[in-house]
């Protein structure tokens, strides 16, 4: 199998696992289940609760579930709105990631010649690393103050545990890591040796005569002159000086 054949397959690959992170971390923003807590008052009745980026939600045992939006913006603490932000730059660099490895690839021949291409996908392999890091970043902020709060002794207000989103990010996270790295080390060797000088097949070379104002071209019709060698001259000039010398031997014969 040939070398570009296994960099194509190997690209693919790479596509649909960094596309499958994409799309888990996608579906942890509208879950409820980033951290969540059981409260018993009753015997028969549990309530549990849970809460996420934008809500905190609350059910119990009959069914019955609520759920109330965080009511001021500016109120939030400044750790809440920077798993926001973190989380909304990883589905966007994500989405942008996923468009320029499928221009960029090469079994779709969309961006032109191999250097473009190597280019191109080595975009998007940067861009899908970007992506899982802030999802990274986010999930594990999170799960680190879950966890800080759960263990301290002082720590007085109703603790929670780490919800179902946390695992499911962090798994999506790592697929645009690893599926982000592998395509960017094979976009960018590939980009590396088209650049390199010393790799470069270069043919015979080839002249081509460029038609100008200035350049003379024979018309078609015109015909063709044949001109006698160089040592043609010389030639006639000896044969006129043997001829005068042969008559200037006969005249003095006669005399």
């Amino acid at each position: 199998m040939k070398y570009r054949t296994v960099v194509m397959y190997m690209e693919i690959g790479c596509f649909v696992s960094c596309l499958c992170g994409w799309i888990l971390v996608c579906s942890t923003l509208p879950t409820e289940y980033w951290s969540f807590s059981e409260g018993s008052s009753v015997v028969m009745t549990t309530s549990n609760f849970y809460s996420n980026l934008w809500r905190d939600c609350i059910s119990d045992t009959t069914g019955v579930s609520d759920c109330k939006d965080y009511p001021s913006l500016l109120a939030l603490p400044g750790f809440l709105h920077s798993c926001r932000a973190l989380a909304i730059c990883a589905v966007i660099t994500g989405f942008f990631g996923s468009v320029l490895t499928l221009i960029g690839m090469k079994c779709t021949k969309i961006g032109g010649t191999e250097i473009i291409n190597s280019r191109v996908t080595f975009s998007g392999g940067v861009t899908y690393i970007f992506s899982g890091f802030c999802g990274m970043i986010t999930y594990s902020w999170w799960a680190n103050r879950i966890i800080t709060e759960f263990v301290d002794p002082n720590f007085k207000k109703q603790k929670f545990e780490l919800g179902a989103a946390i695992f499911v990010g962090w798994g999506g996270a790592i697929l645009l890591i690893g599926g982000g790295a592998v395509l960017t080390f094979f976009s960018g060797k590939d980009g590396l040796q088209s650049r390199n000088p010393s790799n470069r097949t270069y043919g015979p070379a080839s002249y081509v005569t460029a038609r100008t104002k200035r350049t003379y071209m024979q018309p078609p019709s015109s015909r063709v002159t044949l001109v006698p060698p160089l040592n043609y001259s010389a030639r006639i000039q000896t044969t006129r000086a043997t001829t005068k010398t042969g008559h200037a031997y006969s005249r003095d014969t006669f005399v």
